[in-house]
């Protein structure tokens, strides 16, 4: 196995491990998308086929599940991003750097937690929400689907955590900055269909690249392996994935050359 891989193996597991250790660091990303999800259930569960515009489905559990999963994701950049921060501020990553640890495995480790953590998470919103009668008509392909789009939402949202940590080097301002993008959840139809917005709302829901993220999970588990949305869903975190690795990719040379 290259050197690389073997930093990158190793450095993954101590994240884990980290992981494993600070629950409190995850809960958020645990207790927030079940409490939503538990609230719109009980106060929208008569939406479909009574308010105009909401697609066909059996009941709103099965249609807002799909919300409570990207939330999940969301969140766990958080986590990526306050361990690097916490590595800077504690010395463990100035010793790293002095090492011959591949430079791109530093993100990769921090990065492999927080996707590993994203997947468990929305497996288990799933089974939650099937054991209180939800179901996903896409089966067990389009379940893996949704996990797929959820975890490429986390690698995104994970890079943009540690952008702010290796910019910053803050726990605390990572920490700050991550309840912004409730705003980006909330702007999206991550628990109401654009269908039965308008106005400007609308606007901002249809360029909201959450609202394709979460409709790409949402149509697998509605509506079966539909391939246009999936593509969509993927293409949104596969985008996003690709310019919060490359930000924080910079602002890890930045680092290094000591101008953060």
């Amino acid at each position: 196995m290259k050197p690389a891989l073997l930093h990158t193996a190793g450095l993954a597991r101590r994240s884990l491990i980290s992981i494993r250790r600070e629950p409190l660091a995850w809960f958020p990303s645990l207790f927030f998308p079940l409490m939503l999800l538990a609230i719109f259930t009980g106060s929208f569960g008569q939406a479909p086929g009574r308010i105009p515009g909401f697609p066909p489905v059996r009941g709103f559990l099965d249609f807002a599940v799909a919300g409570s999963v990207l939330q999940a994701a969301l969140l766990i950049g958080t986590v990526a991003g306050t361990a690097m921060a916490r590595d800077i501020e504690g010395g463990f990553f100035d010793r790293l750097i002095l090492s011959p640890v591949s430079r791109l495995s530093i993100l990769l480790g921090h990065l492999t937690g927080a996707v590993v953590l994203a997947v468990a998470l929305g497996a288990f919103f799933m089974a939650v929400a099937v054991g209180f009668g939800a179901r996903v008509d896409g089966g067990l392909p389009g379940a893996l689907l949704v996990l797929l789009i959820s975890a490429l939402l986390a690698i995104g949202m994970g890079g943009l955590g540690l952008f702010l940590a290796l910019r910053t080097g803050s726990s605390e301002a990572v920490q700050g900055a991550f309840p912004l993008f409730f705003i980006l959840l909330f702007f999206s139809s991550a628990y109401f269909p654009r269908e039965t917005m308008d106005g400007w709302f609308r606007t901002v829901a249809d360029v909201n690249p959450i609202s394709h993220l979460v409709e790409g999970m949402r149509a697998e588990i509605v509506e079966g392996i539909t391939t246009g949305s999936a593509l969509a869903g993927i293409a949104a975190g596969a985008g996003l994935s690709a310019v919060t690795l490359a930000a924080s990719g910079m602002a890890l040379r930045r680092r290094l050359r000591g101008d953060a």
